[in-house]
C-alpha cells in the first residue's frame, strides 16, 4: 500500500476559532459596507484574506525571538539576518524594512520619477500604487497564457518577452527598472520559469534596464521550478534560489510570506549606488539601516524562517495543501486559475457569477457570498483592486476578476480545506440566483479596495 502524504511538521500550539450564524454575518457584512477588509477578525471563521503575516512560526523561530538584540544600531540580530539573506539570495547589500510595501517605498523613492514607464509581470496592488502615486506608469507585460484561467500551462507567471521589448524600445532612457514578480500573485500565484527569468534579465540588460525581483514568494517559485522545469529535479531549493537571483540587480521582499514571520521585509541589491541612495530614504521613513523598522527579535525570527522555508519538505507541505483544495474544487466543477498556484486558489468569478455584469464587480460579489455562506473571508483580486485609470478615471476591466483564497502557512488543516470547498460548492450551486452585484458608494483615489464602501444591488 502506498504511504499517504502527511505534513512535515506537528502541532504544538492551537488558537480557537468560532462559527457564527448567517443572520450575524449578514449584519456584520452590512456594517462593513460589503468590504471584507472592514470585518473584525473575530467575525471570521476561516480567514483567507491573505497569506501575508498570517503564518504560524516554528518553535525555532520562537526561540530566536528570545535571542533578539534590540540595540538601535549594529545589533547582532541585523548581522545574523544580513548574512542569511546574502547566503540565500547571493546579493551583497541588505536594508531591512518593516514590510514589503515599505521596501518598495524606500527604493522607489530613490528610483522612480514622474513620467517614468515601469514594465512588470502584473504588478501587484502596492507596487502599482507606489508607481502611480509618483505619476509614473505601470505596464503589464505578462504572457497572454495567464488570461485563460482554464489553460494548463506550467509557468503562467512568465514575462512576455515581446511585450517587454516593445515597452523598452518605445521608452528609451525612461525605464528606470523592470519588476519581475515571483510567483506572479495577480494572475493566480503562478510561477515564472528559470528560463524566463534569465531571458528577461538578458533582454532588460540589453537595453541597460535593471531588473528588480519582487520576492514575496520566491521560495514557492523555486519549488515549482524544481518540480516542473527540466533540469532542476535534482537541485536543492537553495541552489535554485541562488540561480534565480544570479542575474537580477535587486530584490524587494515582503518577508511576511515566504519568510513566515508576522512583520518584516527588505531590500537587497548588488548595486552600491542603489544601496547608498536607498539608505537616504530608509533612515527618515523606516529607521536606521540596521533595523529599518524591525525589532531585533523579528530579524532573528526572519533569518530562521528564510532558512526553514527554503527546504523542500516545508514547501511541499504548504503547496500540497493548496493542491488539495484545488482537487476538491475540481470535484465540484468550480473554475479557478489553473494549474493551482503556490499560495492560493484564485476562483474565476466571471465563470461563476455569469449573470452579474462586470460593472457590478462579480469577484467582490462572490467574496461577499462566500462570507455569508460560511464565515470564510477571501479577497477580491480583480476589477475592484485594479482601481481606475489615473488619466481617464474609468474603471479598469481589462484584467481577470478573481476571488483569491490565500492559505496561511502552517495554520489550517485539510479539514478546513474541506469546509472551504463545501461552502464554495453551495454558492456555486445557487449561482443562477445571483443576478446583481455591488456598487461603489465611496472610494479612495488609490488602492481603493482596502477602504471602499459598497452597497448591495437587488
Amino acid at each position: 500500500m502506498k504511504i499517504p502524504f502527511a505534513e512535515s511538521w506537528k502541532i504544538k500550539m492551537i488558537e480557537p476559532i468560532k462559527k457564527s450564524t448567517r443572520e450575524q454575518r449578514e449584519q456584520w457584512l452590512k456594517e462593513a459596507h460589503y468590504n471584507v477588509f472592514q470585518l473584525k477578525a473575530e467575525q471570521v471563521y476561516i480567514d483567507l484574506l491573505t497569506d501575508s503575516g498570517t503564518g504560524a512560526m516554528s518553535d525555532r523561530q520562537w526561540a530566536e525571538l528570545m535571542l533578539g538584540d534590540e540595540s538601535y544600531a549594529g545589533a547582532t540580530s541585523f548581522y545574523k539576518f544580513e548574512a542569511t539573506v546574502q547566503k540565500i539570495l547571493g546579493l551583497k547589500y541588505i536594508i531591512p524594512t518593516h514590510q514589503g510595501r515599505a521596501a518598495e517605498n524606500v527604493l522607489f523613492s530613490y528610483l522612480v520619477k514622474a513620467g517614468n514607464v515601469i514594465p512588470g509581470n502584473a504588478h501587484f496592488d502596492t507596487t502599482k500604487g507606489h508607481i502611480e502615486s509618483r505619476k509614473a506608469h505601470a505596464i503589464d507585460v505578462t504572457t497572454d497564457d495567464a488570461k485563460d484561467t482554464q489553460k494548463e500551462v506550467p509557468f503562467k507567471g512568465n514575462v512576455s518577452l515581446e511585450k517587454l521589448e516593445k515597452v523598452l524600445k518605445e521608452n528609451p532612457n525612461n525605464v528606470p527598472f523592470m519588476v519581475l514578480t515571483v510567483t506572479n500573485n495577480t494572475v493566480g500565484g503562478q510561477p515564472v520559469s528559470m528560463k524566463n527569468i534569465k531571458e528577461t534579465c538578458t533582454l532588460c540588460h540589453k537595453y541597460n534596464v535593471p531588473v528588480i525581483m519582487d520576492s514575496a514568494r520566491f521560495a514557492e517559485n523555486a519549488y515549482f521550478i524544481k518540480v516542473r522545469e527540466e533540469g532542476y529535479a535534482n537541485k536543492s531549493i537553495k541552489e535554485i534560489v541562488r540561480e534565480m537571483y544570479a542575474d537580477v540587480d535587486a530584490a524587494t521582499m515582503s518577508a511576511k510570506k515566504d519568510g513566515i514571520v508576522n512583520m518584516g521585509g527588505f531590500i537587497a541589491t548588488n548595486r552600491e549606488d542603489w544601496f547608498e541612495g536607498a539608505k537616504l530614504f530608509c533612515i527618515p521613513i523606516e529607521g536606521y539601516v540596521t533595523y529599518g523598522g524591525m525589532s531585533g527579535r523579528d530579524l532573528n525570527a526572519l533569518a530562521q524562517g528564510l532558512n526553514e522555508n527554503t527546504e523542500f519538505d516545508m514547501l511541499e507541505t504548504r503547496i500540497h495543501q493548496v493542491k488539495y483544495l484545488a482537487e476538491k474544487l475540481d470535484e465540484y466543477g468550480i473554475p479557478y486559475q489553473r494549474p493551482a498556484g503556490g499560495h492560493a486558489i484564485f476562483v474565476d468569478a466571471d465563470k461563476v457569477l455569469t449573470h452579474v455584469p462586470k460593472e457590478e464587480f462579480p469577484a467582490q460579489t462572490l467574496t461577499c457570498e462566500l462570507y455569508l455562506e460560511a464565515g470564510i473571508r477571501g479577497v477580491e483580486v480583480g476589477f475592484m483592486l485594479a482601481d481606475r485609470d489615473p488619466e481617464t478615471k474609468e474603471n479598469r476591466f481589462n484584467g481577470l476578476d478573481l476571488l483569491r483564497l490565500a492559505i496561511p502557512r502552517r495554520v489550517y488543516t485539510d479539514n478546513h480545506m474541506d469546509v472551504i470547498a463545501a461552502a464554495l460548492k453551495n454558492v456555486y450551486d445557487r449561482r443562477e440566483q445571483i443576478t446583481r452585484g455591488v456598487a461603489i458608494e465611496w472610494e479612495a483615489p488609490l488602492m481603493r479596495h482596502f477602504t471602499v464602501k459598497l452597497k448591495r444591488l437587488g
